[in-house]
C-alpha cells in the first residue's frame, strides 16, 4: 500500500514538473527579426553572435528569458510582399530607404518610442538632419533607426585599366569591350546611366528615362554580362575588368585579388541606407525597441560593422580604434573609402517611384534585356553553330547522293546480271 502511495505521489510530482516545464517554455517570448542575408555578426570566425548576446543581455537586465527567431530575405520586394500578405508577423525588419518610404505611406510601420531607444544619440547627426539628402524616406525620424549604409562606386582591375579613373564613362569605354559588367536590376543599372548623364535618378520624366535607356543600349555592345552576386567571382578571377558595385563589397573582392581598385565617380552616385523598423501590429513592440537599442550599443554595433563591411551610421563604431585597425587590415584605404572620401562625394538616394514611373522603368528594362539578353559573343557563337550545322548537313547530303549513286550503279549491274540469267534460262 505504501509503495502504491509513494508511486502515486511520484507520478503527481512528475506530472507537476512536466506541466511547470511546459508552462515555463510557453512563457518564453519570441522576437521575430527579418533581415537581409549575411547581414549580422553571427558568431562565425570567432565573431560575436549578436542575437545570442541579446538574449543573454535581456535575461540579465530584465530577468526574462526570450528567444530571437532570425530569418532573412533576398530583396526588399520579397520582404514587402510577405508582410503585405499578412501571412507572417515580424517584430523587427530592416528594409532599404525607398521601401521604408513606401511602407510609411501605406501605414505598415509603427512609430518608435525613442524613450526606449536611448542609444539613438550615437547615430551621426547627418542621418538626423531633415535638410540632409541622406534621409528623405523618413523625414520626421519617427519610424526607423539607421542600421548601416553604403555607396555605389566603380571597381576595376589595375592590370588592365589605368589607375587615373574618376568617371562613369569608363563603363562605356569601347577599349574594354567584353570586360565590362553592369547591375542586373533596373534601379541600379538605370542609375549608372542617369548619374553619367546628369539626370535625377528619381525623375518622373519619360523623356529622361528614355535617354537613360538609349545610353544603356549603347553600352550593351561592350557589356560582358549583367550581374549581382556573380560579380564576386568575375572580378576576383579577373574574367571581368570593370564593374559598378557597393563600396563595402569591394573589400571582399580585394581580399582575393589585390589588383582591384575602387573610386566614386565625380558625376555623383547612389547612397543607400538600411534601417531597423517595427511592422504594424507587432506583438512585442517593447522587446523590439530593446533589440534596436541593443544593436546601437558599441560591442554589437562594431561586430556588425566588421562583419558586413559597409559603413556604419554609429559614431561609436567610427571612433573605435579596434574597428579602424580591422579596416586597415582589409585594405589600406578602407576607412577613407567608407567615411572620409565618401563624405566628399555628391550623392543622392533612391526615392519611391510613383506607379506610372515604376511601370515605365520596368517596361524599359525589359526592352533592354530582350535586346541584350544575347550579346555579341552569343550571336557569334550562334552564327558559327549555324555554319557548322550547314556544313554537316551538306556533307550528309553529299554522302547520301553518293550512296544513292552507288546504289543505282549496283542496281543497274544487278538488273543487267538478271537479264543475262533470264536470257540464259530461255536458251
Amino acid at each position: 500500500m505504501k509503495k502504491r502511495i509513494i508511486s502515486f505521489a511520484l507520478a503527481i510530482v512528475t506530472v507537476a514538473l512536466v506541466l511547470f516545464s511546459s508552462a515555463s517554455c510557453g512563457s518564453v517570448r519570441t522576437l521575430n527579426v527579418y533581415n537581409w542575408g549575411q547581414y549580422i555578426s553571427d558568431g562565425a570566425d570567432d565573431s560575436l553572435d549578436v542575437n545570442k548576446a541579446f538574449e543573454e543581455w535581456y535575461l540579465k537586465t530584465y530577468n526574462e528569458k526570450i528567444k530571437v527567431n532570425y530569418t532573412t530575405f533576398a530583396s526588399c520586394e520579397d520582404m514587402y510582399a510577405k508582410l503585405k500578405s499578412g501571412a507572417v508577423s515580424y517584430d523587427v525588419v530592416v528594409p532599404s530607404d525607398y521601401m521604408i518610404q513606401q511602407m510609411i505611406s501605406e501605414d505598415m510601420l509603427e512609430k518608435l518610442d525613442f524613450n526606449n531607444i536611448p542609444n539613438y544619440v550615437y547615430i551621426a547627426d547627418e542621418f538626423k538632419d531633415s535638410e540632409s539628402s541622406i534621409n528623405k524616406y523618413d523625414p520626421n525620424h519617427e519610424y526607423s533607426v539607421p542600421y548601416t549604409y553604403g555607396m555605389v562606386g566603380v571597381i576595376y582591375n589595375t592590370e588592365k585599366v589605368p589607375t587615373d579613373q574618376s568617371s562613369w564613362s569608363l563603363l562605356w569605354d569601347p577599349d574594354y569591350s567584353g570586360q565590362i559588367l553592369n547591375f542586373n536590376n533596373p534601379r541600379d543599372a538605370f542609375g549608372t546611366a542617369m548619374y553619367k548623364l546628369g539626370i535625377d535618378v528619381n525623375t518622373t520624366s519619360a523623356e529622361e528615362w528614355q535617354k537613360a535607356l538609349d545610353s544603356l543600349k549603347n553600352q550593351k555592345q561592350y557589356v560582358q554580362s549583367y550581374v549581382m552576386d556573380e560579380i564576386f567571382n568575375k572580378m576576383k578571377s579577373g574574367s571581368a575588368a570593370i564593374a559598378p558595385y557597393y563600396a563595402g563589397d569591394f573589400f571582399t573582392m580585394y581580399a582575393d585579388n589585390d589588383k582591384l581598385a575602387f573610386y566614386y565617380p565625380t558625376e555623383g552616385t547612389n547612397i543607400f541606407i538600411d534601417a531597423m523598423c517595427i511592422p504594424k501590429g507587432s506583438a512585442n513592440k517593447d522587446l523590439a525597441e530593446a533589440y534596436i537599442n541593443f544593436m546601437l550599443s558599441e560591442e554589437p554595433a562594431v561586430a556588425n560593422a566588421e562583419y558586413i563591411c559597409y559603413a556604419s551610421p554609429n559614431t561609436q563604431v567610427r571612433d573605435n580604434e579596434e574597428y579602424k585597425e580591422y579596416l586597415a587590415e582589409l585594405h589600406p584605404d578602407a576607412y577613407d573609402i567608407l567615411y572620409t572620401r565618401a563624405s566628399e562625394v555628391k550623392t543622392s538616394s533612391y526615392a519611391k517611384l510613383d506607379s506610372d514611373t515604376q511601370a515605365l522603368m520596368n517596361s524599359l528594362w525589359e526592352e533592354l534585356k530582350v535586346e541584350s539578353s544575347v550579346g555579341g559573343g552569343v550571336f557569334l557563337f550562334c552564327a558559327i553553330l549555324v555554319v557548322v550545322l550547314a556544313a554537316v548537313i551538306t556533307v550528309l547530303v553529299i554522302r547520301k547522293k553518293k550512296r544513292s549513286g552507288y546504289d543505282d550503279l549496283y542496281d543497274d549491274d544487278k538488273d543487267e546480271e538478271d537479264d543475262k540469267k533470264k536470257k540464259k534460262n530461255k536458251k
